[in-house]
């Protein structure tokens, strides 16, 4: 059974309201879902918009989300607050919070999303945050990871499935809200 809602009509889906399906999936908020498209050897964030601000992470780089396009493998990493990465992209205001208060990701789940003719289309993560990892939430585990994996999966199976107008040379380019 999909996880994931398929468009029912020719207009596609935001990266937004597929990160809100993710979370709900998850039962997590939404800027706990990350998103990246790669093109051209460079990972960028489509979900949430405004890490994509922040710049772009090049596939040849030590981060996560290029480690899972490079290996093709989802990994859970219950320590990510322990491995050495940087931390521009955790200390960016998401949102309209009033108070925002930015807390480092403690845990994440990381998985390639791998479209039908093999070729890597993106990363679906999952992060949680919090002052430590406690306060954070429980681990992730095995079967989570199996999750991550499915809605990635559902979500290259979107991918292509979107008209020729929203498909450009096998990458998914949203349409703007």
């Amino acid at each position: 059974m999909p996880l994931l809602t398929r468009p029912s009509d020719k207009s596609g889906s935001t990266p937004a309201q597929i990160c809100g399906e993710i979370a709900q999936v998850f039962q997590m908020r939404a800027t706990e879902v990350g998103l990246l498209q790669l093109s051209k050897g460079v990972l960028t964030f489509l979900f949430p918009v405004e890490l994509g601000a922040a710049g772009a992470i090049p596939i040849s780089s030590s981060a996560i989300a290029a480690r899972t396009a490079v290996s093709r493998r989802a990994e859970i990493f219950n320590d990510f607050a322990k491995i050495k990465h940087h931390t521009v992209f955790e200390r960016i205001k998401i949102g309209d919070e009033a108070n925002y208060n930015p807390q480092p990701i403690q845990k994440l789940m990381s998985s390639p999303i791998i479209g039908a003719d093999g070729m890597v289309l993106g990363v679906l993560q999952i992060s949680r945050r919090g002052l430590t990892p406690a306060a954070a939430g429980p681990n992730f585990e095995a079967q989570d990871l199996r999750k991550l994996e499915l809605v990635a999966n559902e979500l290259a199976e979107l991918m292509s499935q979107m008209t020729d107008s929203n498909v450009s040379k096998r990458r998914l380019t949203f349409l703007s809200v």
